[in-house]
């Protein structure tokens, strides 16, 4: 009898697999916001990331003591999960480096990924890029940093393909309210809020050009905050249009009760889940070989579709049939 063939060892060979990473992912930027983050995702499970925030958490003249903070933090028994990453300060900011000296030394066997905000050109982005890798280096760490970037100026949204396809790069994030800021009054602050932010055309191009250069490159598209901290539904019903209409994988919260909508809203429907599941198992006793399910053909394309919609499911917190979970994920 032969051995069970994994299908990322079937279905990807040689190939740069598609990040798996939650989707949602929640800013905490002081010291008490961050602890009660992390007690919050130890509470929940591994359904979100936490953004530990250098750029706008640190108070001014703080700067090294607050990177100081979060490494103490995410060294400590309260990070269990080893989910939280750091947004550093941005190309402009004089502290971005000493940000990356403190950081990857202290927290680089541990930290999730580093957000770059506000570039403008893709060449900055390479720079920080190449300064991470060479401290990652230097500090004797083997393993990639995953890196965000925060596409939230006219000349990022210019080079986003080339920002895509750097190095290490495992998300792209839009960021809605410095994008409309950058505009000088012609998108109206309304459109900082739906429906707005979804029908303007120079937001929706510039969302719709954010998931397709992340998605043709391997990278997860994120989606921007809603600001309604009060109203959960508000935000279910953002994060439902941003993967619906627009293909966003991910999306930031900034208020906890924001994390649960974002969760449901793009976690996959379980009624599609429960059928990817049936016809992995039925493709795995096929040594991946075309099978027919429900009077349906299906070979390696619908395969890759349906497992990376079981990692997703995985992911987001659904439960997954008993045989597809022992055979996939034990």
């Amino acid at each position: 009898m032969s051995t069970a063939v994994h299908p990322a060892d079937a279905l990807f060979e040689g190939e740069k697999p598609f990040p798996v990473i939650p989707a949602c992912e929640h800013f905490a930027g002081s010291e008490k916001l961050i602890l009660k983050a992390l007690e919050l995702q130890e509470k929940l499970g591994p359904v979100f990331d936490i953004t530990c925030d250098c750029e706008d958490g640190a108070p001014t003249g703080q700067e090294r003591a607050h990177a100081e903070m979060i490494v103490r933090t995410l060294n400590s028994d309260a990070n269990r999960l080893k989910m939280a990453g750091v947004r550093i300060h941005d190309p402009q900011s004089a502290h971005w480096k000493d940000d990356v000296d403190t950081l990857v030394p202290g927290i680089g066997q541990v930290v999730a990924y580093f957000t770059i905000p506000k570039p403008t050109r893709a060449a900055q982005v390479a720079e920080m890029i190449d300064y991470i890798q060479a401290a990652v280096a230097r500090a004797g760490i083997q393993r990639e940093i995953p890196i965000h970037v925060l596409m939230e100026t006219h000349g990022a949204l210019a080079e986003i393909e080339k920002i895509a396809a750097l190095p290490w790069v495992q998300v792209l994030d839009f960021g809605l309210m410095d994008f409309v800021s950058g505009h000088h009054g012609a998108i109206p602050a309304s459109c900082m809020r739906s429906p707005g932010q979804f029908e303007h055309e120079l937001l929706s191009r510039a969302k719709a050009s954010t998931v397709a250069a992340a998605l043709a490159n391997g990278v997860v598209p994120a989606h921007n905050v809603t600001l309604d901290l009060k109203n959960p539904y508000t935000t279910y019903q953002d994060a439902s249009r941003a993967r619906r209409q627009f293909g966003f994988l991910r999306m930031w919260s900034i208020y906890p009760t924001q994390i649960q909508p974002i969760v449901d809203a793009m976690k996959p429907d379980y009624t599609e889940v429960a059928d990817a599941a049936a016809i992995l198992l039925k493709a795995q006793a096929a040594d991946w070989g075309p099978i027919q399910h429900a009077g349906e053909l299906h070979d390696r394309a619908t395969y890759r579709y349906f497992w990376e919609l079981l990692q997703k499911a995985s992911v987001t917190g659904v439960e997954l049939p008993e045989e597809a979970r022992t055979a996939f994920f034990s």
